[in-house]
């Protein structure tokens, strides 16, 4: 067993209790409720996550656990890369956070635009990009790219006809639809990317820099960002090796798309640590506020979170519901979460007033790792029954 205060150094990685270091535990006395179930979910997050390193599901992750009190465990498993001379990943690691820029980055300032009116969810995509344009796309809204249920197609290689950005970003643009809008849900990082068209158009802003000053900068998210400096490069985990962007990739987008289009993109893009990612979904949880920030209205989360059309598909508003890898067995009806391809997740549980952030390269050194979806559902199966169990406990105590 985990001791109940300080830092651990066992075997491949790193582990870190927090919050449950009292006067009492100094002195040997009694563990309240939640210290014990902090020590539960650090032993769980060890236990899986060393497991899923040994079955080389990654070279190195970092995970954390919380609720809208702070965070209740973390734990830092192998390193950065397969060499035993890379480091080892800490809460400020950087990480190739891939997908997780639609829903942190991109879903989140369309909440914000929602919020101000500026944008509607049933209007028409058109009446924000005249200029989007082809067959079908006058009945594309914005609640469709949303759910990714416009009709456009998952992905282009475009990146193998073009390595210029303004090429690139209008042969994404004027990509056609494939099928009918509302007829099924397609996953589509093209239509996340007209959705960050529609972020830029309104705002009048860059998509970064609509970022920083709306979501990030407020929340204090300092590690989060677009392009990170060559000056943070050794705080990166680097992902693929890639012999036509040079080899190893590291400290720019794993992505190609977001790659050649800047670095900067409402589909992929954004490198953050587990320490950010954490915050901010401790602000999701804590309906839209942190300290004295308040980016959405919980209203607003209420609104873009729960299922669009369950009998159909698993999507919210921008965000993924279950079934999913990320929330397992065990999490509500209410979760909701997504993932990247680099081997990120992020799953909030309101029912339950839990969140889970897992941070890895598993691309490293090769996309054809395909362990991490498994590991997803085995962290959240091992942290969420436990969770439960002490948050029945803990109300039987206030309520017998």
């Amino acid at each position: 067993m985990v001791a109940a205060c300080g830092r651990l150094v066992a075997g491949l990685g790193v582990a870190v209790l927090l919050g449950a270091c009292s006067t009492a535990t100094r002195l040997r006395g009694p563990l309240s409720e939640r210290q014990l179930m902090a020590r539960e979910v650090l032993d769980s997050l060890t236990r899986t996550l060393q497991a899923a390193r040994s079955d080389r599901a990654f070279p190195g992750a970092y995970a954390i656990v919380g609720d809208t009190i702070g965070v209740i465990a973390e734990f830092g498993v192998g390193r950065l890369d397969w060499t035993w001379r890379a480091a080892r990943p800490t809460r400020e690691t950087l990480w190739d956070l891939a997908s997780l820029t639609k829903v942190i980055g991109t879903t989140t300032a369309v909440a914000q635009l929602v919020e101000r009116g500026a944008v509607r969810l049933d209007a028409p995509v058109q009446a924000y990009l005249p200029d989007w344009t082809g067959p079908g796309q006058d009945a594309v809204t914005i609640r469709h790219l949303l759910t990714h249920t416009s009709g456009l197609p998952s992905f282009r290689r475009y990146d193998t006809l073009t390595h210029a950005p303004d090429s690139l970003a209008r042969l994404l643009f004027r990509t056609p639809l494939e099928g009918t809008p509302g007829d099924r849900m397609v996953y589509s990082d093209i239509g996340a990317f007209v959705m960050g068209e529609v972020v830029t158009r309104v705002s009048g802003e860059t998509f970064d820099g609509y970022l920083a000053l709306h979501v990030f900068g407020p929340l204090r998210m300092r590690s989060t960002m677009f392009r990170p400096a060559d000056s943070l490069r050794r705080r990166i985990a680097p992902t693929e090796v890639d012999t036509l962007r040079g080899g190893l990739v590291r400290g720019f987008v794993h992505d190609e798309r977001a790659h050649y289009l800047g670095g900067v993109a409402s589909h992929a893009g954004l490198f953050s640590t587990a320490a950010d990612v954490a915050r901010f979904a401790e602000m999701m949880l804590r309906g839209g506020r942190i300290d004295s920030a308040r980016v959405l209205h919980d209203s607003t989360i209420a609104l873009f979170t729960p299922y669009q059309d369950s009998a159909r598909h698993n999507r919210a508003l921008g965000w993924q519901k279950a079934p999913a890898p990320w929330a397992g067995q065990h999490a509500s009806s209410s979760a909701y979460g997504h993932t990247g391809f680099t081997g990120t997740s992020i799953a909030v549980d309101p029912a339950l007033g839990v969140y889970i952030v897992l941070l890895s390269n598993r691309v490293n050194p090769t996309r054809a790792n395909n362990r991490i979806g498994a590991v997803r559902a085995r962290v959240a199966d091992a942290i969420i029954p436990v969770i439960r169990r002490h948050r029945e406990l803990t109300s039987h105590v206030e309520n017998p």
